[in-house]
């Protein structure tokens, strides 16, 4: 086989030639993780079933564009986030169960974890519908591999509750003898970490932004060693908090 020059315009065709046994079912939800950042951060066969599904659900059909128009893929999309996840879910049950694939996407990484999806996989579930899961970036492992915290057990949080809940859930926090992985927004990111050493102490940390961009940067060191004033409050965050050791 002529190997072809790979560019994003026929990449798709490049996976078709390359991987002929890739497929994509009827009758069936394929959970695709995208990247986290870098568009680059992508498998084949995610781009083989975003190109050949029927349908994508996406959290913000403007976010799944940039991705699809990178690949050079168009694709017809439904908007699935989390103020329609209920009333959108027999629409897209009923489209599957008459013969036709969807991909589910967020905006970035893996569907499901701190974002819409986990409704449609368990509705799926119930009704004998195909689940299928493309495995890719996740920004939580992202972030615990960079950490270089012993990582043989993690805790995920995911976002902290903003107000009912808060001080208990630091209190739950502080009693978990392990890593602890967070996400916080750039409005609460510096409260986060104050409230995190007044309620678990001089941790060691890693904060993370603008995961594999080209502005990533991470802050590392112990909770009362961060300097606060330096932390750019763009994009969203990811905590690594060491509450295994002292």
């Amino acid at each position: 086989m002529q190997i072809m020059d790979i560019n994003t315009e026929n990449i798709t065709e490049f996976i078709t030639a390359k991987f002929p046994d890739l497929s994509v079912e009827k009758n069936t939800l394929y959970i695709v993780s995208t990247p986290i950042g870098n568009l680059e951060d992508i498998s084949f066969r995610a781009l083989h079933v975003l190109k050949n599904v029927d349908m994508i659900a996406t959290e913000d059909t403007r976010v799944a564009h940039i991705l699809l128009n990178h690949y050079g893929i168009k694709q017809k999309l439904v908007s699935y986030y989390s103020q329609v996840e209920n009333s959108k879910l027999n629409y897209i049950t009923e489209f599957i169960n008459e013969g036709n694939s969807v991909a589910l996407i967020s905006d970035a990484g893996t569907p499901c974890i701190s974002d819409p999806g986990s409704i449609l996989v368990n509705k799926c579930i119930e009704e004998n519908i195909n689940v299928v899961s493309v495995p890719g970036a996740s920004s939580l492992i992202h972030a615990l591999v960079l950490s270089g915290f012993k990582n043989d057990k993690f805790y995920f949080h995911g976002f902290l509750p903003q107000k009912k809940g808060r001080e208990k859930t630091f209190t739950e926090l502080k009693d978990i003898k392990s890593n602890i992985i967070l996400f916080e927004s750039k409005f609460r990111i510096k409260k986060t970490l104050t409230e995190l050493l007044k309620n678990l102490g001089n941790r060691e940390v890693l904060i993370a932004r603008e995961m594999t961009k080209k502005f990533e940067e991470l802050y590392r060191g112990r909770l009362r060693s961060i300097d606060l004033n330096k932390i750019k409050e763009k994009g969203e965050f990811v905590i690594v908090v060491n509450n295994a050791s002292s």
